[in-house]
């Protein structure tokens, strides 16, 4: 019923709590799904808590608030994700509201409606050997800073190919 990329953003979500992995995760089906914008709400709901979680306290506020305005336009298609689409608005603005007040990082529960992707992601997660809705760990480095600790080896490697090839005129 929901797509596979859907249950891992999730998973992640609750239970690592790896909102850089959440991203990666939905981008690959956002680009596969004609660019959705429910897609597009919870990429942006995860790098708002990437950032939140780092203390980039305006990168948080500017995502959370495209998210929320994206939410509006996109309620039915949240709802058929089997979320609670408007919980997920008071959620959004109350997240908002703590961040504009210099309040420190919380970890959310995302509003899940629909009981049986609930108990889908709960399996998945302790199949993985995960608790859902645990806490972030904030003292995991590899976690909190994963976008600069991660190998980025290839995408530097597609790059410099990439310049090589421009420059020879190819």
């Amino acid at each position: 019923m929901y797509p596979k990329a859907y249950i891992d953003y999730l998973v992640h979500f609750h239970g690592d709590r790896d909102y850089f992995e959440c991203h990666e995760i939905l981008e690959e089906q956002w680009k596969r799904d004609g660019r959705k914008r429910e897609w597009l709400i919870l990429i942006q709901i995860a790098v708002a808590f990437y950032h939140y979680r780092r203390g980039n306290s305006s990168g948080a506020l500017r995502l959370i608030k495209r998210a929320r305005t994206l939410l509006e336009e996109a309620r039915g298609m949240i709802r058929r994700l089997g979320l609670d689409e408007k919980e997920l608005a008071v959620l959004l603005e109350k997240a908002a509201e703590r961040i504009a007040r210099g309040e420190p990082y919380e970890s959310i529960e995302l509003p899940i409606r629909d009981r049986s992707l609930y108990e889908q992601c709960q399996a998945a997660c302790a199949e993985r050997q995960l608790v859902w809705g645990q806490a972030s760990d904030l003292t995991d480095i590899d976690l909190v800073d994963k976008h600069r600790r991660r190998d980025r080896s290839d995408v530097i490697a597609a790059r410099e190919q990439k310049k090589r090839a421009k420059a020879e005129g190819t």
